[in-house]
């Protein structure tokens, strides 16, 4: 069955990733109104955790950012399949890097510094993974959790793999990183996701009592390659911009939290700064701390 629907919806997303921008943004408009106001996919979720988020923020306001969330959303459904055709020149032009973003990864290469990079469900993280290995020399390696239909796997993993970009699954991620060590490289993770509550690292975020994974600062201290928090900001409909800095050079000697604290504090002024761009539909404050 996996095997049929793969088959059956495979020359949908082939067309869907041909469209020009306008065509593409047009039938995302629509799945907006299917999805927004027929199936009201999980809307009681993000609008609770809206609420939330912003205490101090009126219904009108909540409501007014669920609406361009949605919006936000399906774009970035379709921008995915967008990277399956999509040219080097117009992934660079709608994802691009700052210049002091390109500068800052060509210094640590060429110093032979590999670095670990932090980011959050912001903006269009695909494209940004897409972009990075078009304009920065490191290799980049991206930590994922691989799909169980193992079809839509390999159609995933060809699309964040078309421009060079290397995938790590999760299970792996410090026996590669180890493995790659002697190469310049730049191992990107996306820190923002729940992890079990006996394992996190508890703190406010966004209001609320918010586990957070230990995991990226664990590595980078035993690693100790600098961090690199990484943001991705939209400019306009279909336009993203990358932004970069170093949190910490030498992680080995940081205190335990530390890391995690930075990179959390750095993703929520983010969040607060364009909300209508986070991910709200991920159940993200689904445990208690115990």
């Amino acid at each position: 069955m996996s095997l049929f629907l793969y088959w059956l919806a495979l020359p949908f997303i082939y067309l869907v990733s041909l469209l020009p921008f306008p065509i593409l943004y047009l039938l995302s408009d629509g799945v907006y109104l299917l999805l927004y106001y027929v199936a009201g996919y999980r809307k009681k979720v993000v609008v609770q955790n809206l609420r939330n988020a912003f205490p101090d923020k009126t219904e009108a306001d909540i409501k007014k950012i669920s609406k361009e969330f949605y919006r936000y959303f399906c774009d970035l459904f379709l921008e995915t399949f967008k990277t399956l055709t999509i040219s080097k020149r117009a992934m660079v032009k709608h994802c691009s890097f700052h210049p002091d973003t390109v500068a800052l990864f060509t210094k640590l290469a060429a110093e032979k510094q590999s670095a670990i990079l932090v980011m959050g469900h912001k903006g269009n993280w695909e494209w940004a993974g897409n972009t990075f290995s078009i304009l920065c020399p490191q290799q980049l390696y991206v930590i994922y959790h691989p799909l169980a239909n193992k079809h839509f796997n390999g159609l995933v993993y060809n699309m964040r793999t078309r421009f060079g970009t290397r995938l790590i699954a999760m299970q792996d991620t410090f026996r590669d990183m180890v493995k790659y060590r002697q190469e310049v490289n730049a191992t990107a993770f996306i820190a923002d996701q729940t992890p079990q509550p006996q394992n996190a690292h508890w703190m406010t975020f966004l209001h609320q009592d918010t586990p957070v994974f230990k995991g990226t600062e664990k590595i980078a201290q035993k690693m100790n390659n600098p961090v690199v928090y990484v943001t991705v900001q939209r400019i306009k409909r279909g336009y993203y911009t990358v932004l970069a800095e170093i949190l910490v050079e030498q992680p080995a000697g940081t205190a335990d939290g530390t890391i995690t604290e930075l990179h959390t504090r750095k993703l929520e002024k983010d969040i607060m700064d364009q909300p209508a761009t986070w991910l709200w539909s991920h159940r993200r404050w689904k445990h208690k701390r115990i």
